[in-house]
């Protein structure tokens, strides 16, 4: 008898949610991307009108609308556990209008590149990673695998790769399964 394949993207996509459910009422509504946005924008102590602050804001904006698009039927703003994990896969599998896994890479990647040298370092991942509420014996596992290249930094491309398999891929091994720590 076969069994079910583990849905290892729902898995990883319930990691977020309770991530960004900082009020733990068991709902996302924009409320909760503030949050996230307003944390990262006093941890890299940028104000509301650093490009990066403002790229920021625009791609969490962005990816909301496409979850309310693709999930909110009720209209009330709030989207449920289940609610959020469907309107996720939907979200970023349909890029016809914004492409959420580039998006928002590309400005957490200029926003966690604190120095500027186009590479994220292990203290630079460590700073997000604790944002998102990442243990840190999990910081330095999901450092390790998302740098495949294994030259001690995360580039660009390997954050973009990534963030695609996270969201993508239901291969629990997958470098990118590690983004946001042991799935």
């Amino acid at each position: 008898m076969a069994t079910a394949a583990a849905d290892v993207v729902g898995s990883k996509i319930e990691k977020i949610f309770n991530a960004l459910d900082t009020d733990r009422d068991g709902n996302i509504d924009w409320s909760d991307f503030q949050r996230l946005i307003d944390g990262f924008t006093s941890e890299y102590r940028l104000n509301r009108n650093d490009r990066r602050s403002m790229a920021l804001h625009a791609s969490y904006a962005m990816f909301w609308q496409e979850l309310v698009r693709h999930a909110d039927v009720d209209g009330d703003g709030r989207l449920s556990k289940d609610e959020y994990i469907a309107a996720s896969r939907n979200a970023i599998l349909d890029t016809s209008r914004f492409d959420a896994v580039n998006g928002l890479t590309h400005a957490q990647f200029d926003l966690i590149d604190v120095d500027g040298d186009h590479q994220i370092s292990q203290g630079e991942f460590n700073k997000m990673s604790t944002l998102w509420g990442i243990s840190e014996p999990e910081m330095k596992e999901s450092f390790q695998a998302l740098d495949t290249d294994g030259d001690g930094h995360i580039s660009r491309s390997e954050l973009i790769r990534a963030s695609r398999e996270f969201f993508l891929s239901n291969d629990p091994s997958a470098p990118g399964s590690m983004l946001f720590g042991r799935v």
